[in-house]
């Protein structure tokens, strides 16, 4: 390939990437978003410049819209200066994304929401594309997992489902968003009907797991009883790892695995190595890449091998 063609070649990818977002007015609006959604789905951003949440919310919308590679486009209006559509439309509050499909409006959201959310948002106007675009949900889906944003990952593990049903990333993901709701039937429901073959899968295996020790969490009830009785007995240990398996339930990964790892430090072997191997069912189920699971491990580490 020739200089020239090179040189052609980068500045075809960047105008093609700059026609996914752009500025429109109200005299354009008709060309640019109501033909244009007949092709693809055309988000709107209606801003302004003094709000601060647009200035946020933007870059994100532009980011996602960029990744999407083409399933749709943004367009950007500035309500100050062009406030009759926004008008037209109700809009009394920035910012505010409208999705246009086929010449109409088709759902939106208000306000500055995370990344996870204007991923799945797309998702669920567009739907994903392919191979890649399965990929990019269940990658999208783990981050806001990781980042506790369970109706946003719920919405891009169900979208990447749909796409390719025997994705075992994306359900096992699926089933952790609706454990982390508190969704327990749902998620056990998920779980029903898989073959042997997916149930040895690393992503249902650690699904199943995080599952049971919600289950455990749901019998035991509350923390405050288990803290009175530590309070009169520091060394009852039986309390001290209910009372982990209720903080993990309650999403305090810190507090679980200090608990567990309190009773390793006073008495290693108590309940043949209960609370090392409950440790290690923890760190299945939160994930390998978790930080809770990493900082866990090595703390473990430390205590067996000191």
């Amino acid at each position: 390939m020739s200089a020239e063609s090179l040189i052609l070649g980068q500045n075809g990818g960047e105008a093609a990437k700059a026609d996914l977002v752009k500025e429109t007015t109200t005299q354009e609006f008709s060309a640019d978003v109501l033909d244009a959604s007949r092709t693809v789905p055309v988000l709107v951003d209606f801003w302004a410049p003094w709000c601060g949440p647009c200035r946020q919310l933007t870059p994100v919308l532009e980011k996602v819209v960029k990744a999407a590679k083409g399933r749709v486009k943004l367009v950007k209006m500035n309500i100050d200066d062009h406030p009759q559509i926004a008008g037209q439309l109700g809009i009394q509050s920035i910012p505010a994304v409208i999705a246009f499909k086929d010449g109409q409006p088709l759902d939106g959201f208000m306000g500055a929401v995370p990344e996870s959310q204007v991923a799945a948002f797309i998702n669920r106007i567009a739907g994903p594309s392919g191979d890649t675009g399965v990929e990019e949900a269940v990658k999208a889906g783990a981050e806001a997992l990781a980042a506790r944003d369970y109706a946003g990952a719920a919405a891009l593990y169900s979208g990447a489902l749909q796409a390719e049903p025997d994705n075992m990333t994306a359900l096992g993901g699926l089933i952790r968003c609706f454990v982390a709701l508190g969704e327990l039937a749902q998620a056990r429901g998920l779980l029903a009907g898989l073959t042997p073959e997916q149930e040895k899968d690393p992503a249902i295996s650690g699904a199943r797991s995080a599952l049971e020790l919600a289950s455990q969490a749901e019998k035991l009830g509350g923390p405050a009883e288990l803290a009175h009785r530590l309070e009169a007995d520091p060394n009852d240990h039986q309390a001290r790892f209910d009372l982990a398996v209720v903080l993990n339930g309650q999403g305090d990964r810190a507090g679980a695995t200090d608990a567990l790892l309190e009773i390793v430090k006073r008495n290693r072997a108590w309940n043949d190595e209960a609370a090392r191997k409950q440790l290690v069912q923890f760190f299945e189920a939160w994930g390998p890449k978790d930080p809770a699971a990493i900082s866990g491990r090595q703390r473990l580490s430390s205590l067996l091998f000191a």
